[in-house]
Order: C-alpha cells, then sequence, then structure tokens
C-alpha cells in the first residue's frame, strides 16, 4: 500500500543526546516523515563520569516518552517500535527509563553496540545504495564503525565514544586524545581499514559540522545529503571553529545552540579516525539509525527499490494529473538517449516522473516550481549534481526554455546541463503530443538517426500533430544537431 492509504508507523528513538519520535506513512521503501519531534534529554552527559543518568535528564526523557506515547495513540499509529541505545544500556539506572516507557504501553527494544551499528549501515544503505565504505555513526554516547559494500553489511564495531563523552577524553591533551582513539582502533583491527574510501557520516554532531562548512563556504546548495568534506576541509574547520562567534554560530541554518557546543569534540574525533582509517573523503548522509530499522525489516525485493524513482513517483503521483504517464514518457524518449551512463538514464527516469509536478502553479512559475522540487525535494540516492541536472531538465520541461537557472551552473558542467535541457524538451514534446494520454505515446515513436529527429505516427494519428508539437519536436531536433522529420508508423518501426 502507498499513499495515504498506507498505515502510518513510527520509531521512538531514546538516544544518548536526544529522545525522538518520527512518524511514517507511504511506500514501505522510502515512507514520508509526517512527524518529526526531538527532545535534547542529554541521558549520556556525565555517564561517563557517574555510571548513572543525570536524575534532571531522566525526568526530561521520561517527560517526552509520555508526550510521545500520546502523540503516536492520537496519530492513530499502526506499528510502534521504541529502541534505546548507548546511555540506557550503559547506565546503572537505565531500567527506570525503561521501567516507564512500559508504563506508557511501549515495549523498549536495547539495541546492543552491534545492533546499532548494523542500522546504521543499513540506513546508509538505504539512502545510498551504492555505498561502498566506512559508515561512522556518532550518537551521544558511542561510535559506530560499520563497513559498507556491494549493498550489504560487513564488519562493524562499537566504541564508547559519543560526543558527550570525548570532552573528558580531550581534556588529557590532544596528542594524548590521538594516541588513545589510536589504539582503541588498532585494538578492534580498523587500522587502515578505510583507505582510498569514503567516510560516511551519521548523526547529528556530524550533520552539523556539514552545515557550518556550507555557511563558511557560501555553499548554494542547502542539502546536507551527500555533502561531501575532505580530510582538508576537516583540519580548516577544527582550527576555525574555536574562533567563531556566538553570533556567527547562530547565523548557521538548522544549527541548534546544543550541537554548536559539540562541534569542536566532533571535529577532534573526526580528524583523528580519517587519519587513521585512512578514508579519502566524507559524504553525509542523512539517513541512520531509525532509517536503517526500517529498511532492516523490508523483503529483498522491496530492499533492492531505488529511492530515487521510488520517491519521484511517488511525488509525481501526489502533483500530477497522470499518475502512470511518467513512466510512459520514459521509455518514449529513451531511443534518444541509449548511448547514456546508467546513472544518467536514472536522472532521466525521475524527470520524467516528475514531469507535471508544476501543473497547479500559476504558468509564470511552473519552470520555477519544478526548479525548486528537484533541487530542494526530499530526495536520496542523489548527490547536487544530480539534483541539478533534474532541476534543469523540468526547468525546461515546464517552459523555462534553454537558459540556465542559479545556481545550477554552480552545481553541474555545461555539458551536464545541455544533457538535461535535451531531457526536457523531449519530455516537453511527448507531453504537447499525449495531452497526457497513454494512447498516443503507446502508438508513436521517436527515432534517431544521423540526420534527422524523426517522429513516427500512423494515419489514424496525424491530427495529433499540430502547431505546438510541430515547434517543440523542431526545438528538440535542433537540441541534438538534427532536423526534425514526420515519417510514418510503418516506416518507423
Amino acid at each position: 500500500m502507498v499513499g495515504a492509504r498506507a498505515p502510518r508507523t513510527a520509531i521512538i528513538d531514546i538516544g544518548s543526546n536526544s529522545v525522538r519520535l518520527v512518524v511514517y506513512q507511504g511506500h514501505a521503501r522510502l515512507p514520508a516523515i509526517l512527524f518529526n519531534e526531538k527532545v535534547m534529554a542529554g541521558l549520556g552527559r556525565g555517564l561517563a563520569a557517574t555510571g548513572a543518568i543525570d536524575p534532571g535528564a531522566l525526568a526530561k526523557a521520561q517527560t517526552a516518552l509520555f508526550r510521545f506515547a500520546s502523540l503516536a495513540r492520537e496519530m492513530g499509529v499502526a506499528t510502534l517500535r521504541t529502541v534505546a541505545t548507548a546511555a540506557v544500556r550503559d547506565a546503572a539506572n537505565g531500567g527506570e527509563l525503561i521501567a516507564c516507557a512500559e508504563s506508557l504501553g511501549l515495549t523498549v527494544e536495547l539495541l546492543s553496540g552491534e545492533q546499532e551499528a548494523k542500522a546504521a549501515g543499513e540506513g546508509v544503505l538505504s539512502a545510498i545504495p551504492d555505498a561502498d565504505g566506512i559508515v561512522g555513526d556518532l550518537g551521544g554516547g558511542s561510535l559506530e564503525l560499520v563497513r559498507v559494500r556491494g549493498g550489504r553489511v560487513e564488519d562493524r564495531v562499537s566504541f564508547p565514544l559519543g560526543v558527550l563523552r570525548i570532552p573528558a577524553l580531550r581534556e588529557r591533551g590532544g596528542k594524548t586524545f590521538e594516541r588513545h582513539i589510536a589504539r582503541m582502533i588498532d585494538d578492534a583491527g580498523w587500522e587502515g581499514r578505510g583507505r582510498g574510501l569514503p567516510f560516511y557520516m551519521v548523526g547529528g554532531s556530524w550533520r552539523a559540522l556539514a552545515r557550518l562548512d556550507m555557511t563558511l563556504a557560501g555553499y548554494p546548495l542547502p542539502i546536507i545529503h551527500h555533502y561531501e568534506l575532505t580530510p582538508v576541509d576537516i583540519l580548516r574547520l577544527s582550527r576555525t571553529i574555536p574562533h567563531l562567534s556566538k553570533a556567527r554560530l547562530r547565523e548557521v541554518q538548522g544549527l541548534s545552540s546544543s550541537r554548536a557546543a559539540t562541534l569542536g569534540d566532533a571535529t577532534a574525533l573526526l580528524g583523528v579516525l580519517l587519519k587513521h582509517l585512512g578514508s579519502s573523503t566524507t559524504v553525509v548522509s542523512a539517513f541512520g539509525l531509525r532509517e536503517g530499522l526500517i529498511f532492516g525489516d523490508l523483503d529483498a525485493r522491496t530492499r533492492a527499490l531505488d529511492p530515487l524513482i521510488v520517491a519521484a513517483r511517488e511525488e509525481g503521483r501526489l502533483l500530477g494529473r497522470f499518475p502512470e504517464h511518467g513512466d510512459l514518457l520514459d521509455g518514449w524518449i529513451a531511443p534518444l538517449f541509449e548511448e547514456e551512463a546508467a546513472g544518467d538514464a536514472r536522472l532521466r527516469h525521475a524527470a520524467c516522473l516528475l514531469a507535471d509536478v508544476g501543473w497547479r502553479a500559476n504558468p509564470e512559475f511552473r519552470a520555477e516550481r519544478g526548479v525548486e522540487i528537484a533541487l530542494h525535494g526530499n530526495w536520496v540516492g542523489i548527490d547536487a549534481t544530480g539534483r541539478a541536472m533534474l532541476a534543469q531538465a523540468l526547468h525546461t520541461s515546464l517552459g523555462g526554455g534553454l537558459d540556465v537557472p542559479a545556481p545550477l551552473a554552480e552545481l553541474a558542467t555545461p555539458a551536464q546541463l545541455k544533457q538535461a535541457t535535451s531531457w526536457g524538451l523531449a519530455i516537453r514534446l511527448g507531453q504537447r503530443l499525449s495531452g497526457g494520454l497513454a494512447g498516443p505515446l503507446e502508438r508513436t515513436a521517436l527515432a534517431l538517426n544521423e540526420k534527422s529527429l524523426g517522429l513516427a505516427m500512423g494515419e489514424t494519428d496525424r491530427g495529433f500533430y499540430g502547431e505546438a508539437v510541430e515547434r517543440r519536436h523542431s526545438a528538440l531536433a535542433a537540441a541534438l544537431g538534427r532536423t526534425p522529420e514526420r515519417i510514418s508508423r510503418s516506416e518507423g518501426g
């Protein structure tokens, strides 16, 4: 079941830094978030020194659980999963919070470090299916490292290195801190395990670090998923952060004061990890433990679905006029782009699925609406360059012409944007020819040869070739360096 007919599911995540409720609904492969709220309870703060959760933090978490259980019940959540991680697992009084949850009708799963690591790895694979490297999930109480490759979670390990534990370790001095981390990595057999591979960053503190770098660098796309930081960037940030004023930090969109306080510690740990794992770059993942728990429960067939295509198809179904039209369009224009790489073909498919999302907008702003959806949509399985190409295709298909709207030229090359423009022109032709109907696309075909772009149709369909269709046929042919040609269906196959 998909869309509004699907049951609502939810996860209450009792973490070392925050307690969070997320409610989902939609396609099982990538359900949409209906509600998301967190309380920064700080259960892991002071745990290393006392061995117990602070009474104030415990009370804050209990209040959050009461609210979240009530909200889930009121929202008609069909399946509610409650999980707890390092702080509850390690604290002498963690049982008190579990007992509180059970009194509210919640069944708490106390995840082991290995289970946390597996869920974090599967969360990254859910959002970046071709991920090949080391996943690092930095929570308040622990750090999980996971080797992902070929769509699978391989080795994993958990360390007591949560962001709330790091200040005490850093008080001993920078060299002592690095030796301590290096010894833990080496003892676990992970020294050099990421040599030349990307390091996928999961966790609120590392996401906050990415937000900070975006602001300092003036990055034109405020989307943290798939944002990359090199080891040189990390070193620069480690030197910059101590000198940033509170006023400057407040300018960072989405950066809370609690996360700002952890930036220095999170950066210090990251720098040491990259050095001793040998990772070549970092990639931020918007998905982590909660998404990994959902992904881990799916059957193999559903897990194998492309998250970008699933999300684009669902968005097209909700916002477009003709839900099945996107897949038909993709098949209709595909003969023009047979030489494209598989990665480009899936972007083109996503553009076809989203090609009708701007129809409700004022005609003067349809192209702008398409760009906004492509750039700022809640997509995964796509990087910034892919978003820019998707945006260019939608811009052109929705009447924006051949110009390149800002900031696409900063995110993709001219050749990539030209390619996406051709997709947009082809989509635009198919939509005008068919009027959104299946039949005209099923009975006609495009044929590309050295000199011409042929549109093959039977005699009974010649009436579809009006003035507007002719203009769009000519525009697409010109973009492909061909002349437009009409051919009979029998000649065109």
